[in-house]
Formats: C-alpha cells, sequence, structure tokens
C-alpha cells in the first residue's frame, strides 16, 4: 500500500530528497508547459520558462509557509509564473521583433487577480491536474483490485454494493478500498490542492 508519512511539500521543505524533488517537478512541467504554450509562448521559450519557474520554485520552497488557506501552493506558483513572464517579456522588448503588448500586459493581471477567470481557470486546471497526476502515482501503489474498488465507486460513482458483486468483494472491502486510496490522495496532496 502507498504510504506516506508527509506530504509532499513538508517533505521538501525539511530535506534535499532528490527523489521528491523529481516528484515535484514530474508533477508541475507537464502543466506549467502547456499552461504556456496555449497561451502563445513558442515550444522552447516555454520550455525555458518552465525551467525559470521550476528553479524558483526549487530555490524558495524551503522557506515557503503554507498559511492553511485554500489554495495557498497553487497561489504561490501561479505568481511565480506570473512574475516570470513579466521578466521574460520585458528582456525580450529589446529584441527586434517586441513580442508583449498591453494585451500581454492585461493577460497578467488577470493572472494576478485572485477573483479573474483566468486565474480560476489556473486554479481549476491546476487541480485537476494534480489530482490526476497523484492517482496515477497513486495507482501504481496499490493493489489493482483496490484501485477498481475505488475508480469504480469513487470516479463512476457506482453504488458500492454493486461494485462489490461486480469484483467479487465484500462490501466492506470496497468502503476500505475507496477509503485508502482517498487517504493516500489527501495526504499526497496536502498543500498541493488545499
Amino acid at each position: 500500500m502507498f504510504q506516506t508519512s508527509a506530504s509532499l511539500l513538508e517533505r521538501l521543505a525539511h530535506s534535499s530528497d532528490e527523489q521528491a524533488w523529481q516528484r515535484l517537478v514530474d508533477l508541475y512541467q507537464p502543466l506549467l508547459y502547456s499552461w504556456l504554450n496555449r497561451h502563445g509562448l513558442q515550444a522552447t521559450d516555454a520550455e525555458d520558462l518552465v525551467q525559470a519557474v521550476l528553479v524558483v520554485v526549487v530555490r524558495e520552497l524551503p522557506t515557503f509557509e503554507h498559511n492553511h488557506r485554500p489554495g495557498a501552493f497553487r497561489k504561490w506558483l501561479r505568481t511565480i509564473l506570473s512574475n516570470r513572464l513579466r521578466a521574460f517579456w520585458k528582456a525580450q522588448e529589446h529584441q527586434p521583433v517586441a513580442p508583449g503588448d498591453s494585451a500581454f500586459e492585461e493577460t497578467l493581471k488577470r493572472l494576478e487577480d485572485d477573483q479573474s477567470g483566468l486565474s480560476r481557470l489556473w486554479d481549476l486546471e491546476h487541480n485537476r491536474h494534480v489530482v490526476a497526476r497523484l492517482l496515477e502515482q497513486i495507482r501504481s501503489q496499490v493493489a489493482p483490485n483496490t484501485w477498481l474498488a475505488f475508480y469504480k465507486v469513487a470516479l463512476e460513482e457506482k453504488a458500492e454494493e454493486s461494485v462489490a458483486a461486480e469484483l467479487g468483494l465484500s462490501v466492506n472491502a470496497v468502503y476500505i478500498a475507496k477509503y485508502r486510496v482517498l487517504k493516500c490522495l489527501r495526504q499526497e496532496g496536502r498543500g498541493l490542492i488545499d
């Protein structure tokens, strides 16, 4: 069974665990790249910016203090992304073709505004991405029947009794499977999605 004594953020803040750092990079690199690529950056620029954002995260995470408000880490990451984007576009102004304009500045302001639609879109995509990636990791760590019972009840919203009959398990075993996977998800997602 997949077990952890502390969330990923807590492990990273208090150690130099290479595996935990790699896990953070694996978790966030695709989200950042996808976000930047869909919002007008060329692939090479998006790759460079993802690296710049991750460098700041690695450097600053040991001093990051989660304020126990929902989305604190997500907002912190969004702020880092905005700041790196602003620095990127500012540096580009001195190039022969200036890619930034007032529309881009407006986009950055909307990204930084917690109440804007763009900011809410970031929050939604962030949470969906993180939950999906964490569930992938958890799936590889639990028994196939545990995963299947969880999946059918929690994600397909089937009744526990019908899942138990379908999988040849007791209803209690289905409840336990759902509980175990959700517990792992809560542990691993603590600070990332809450």
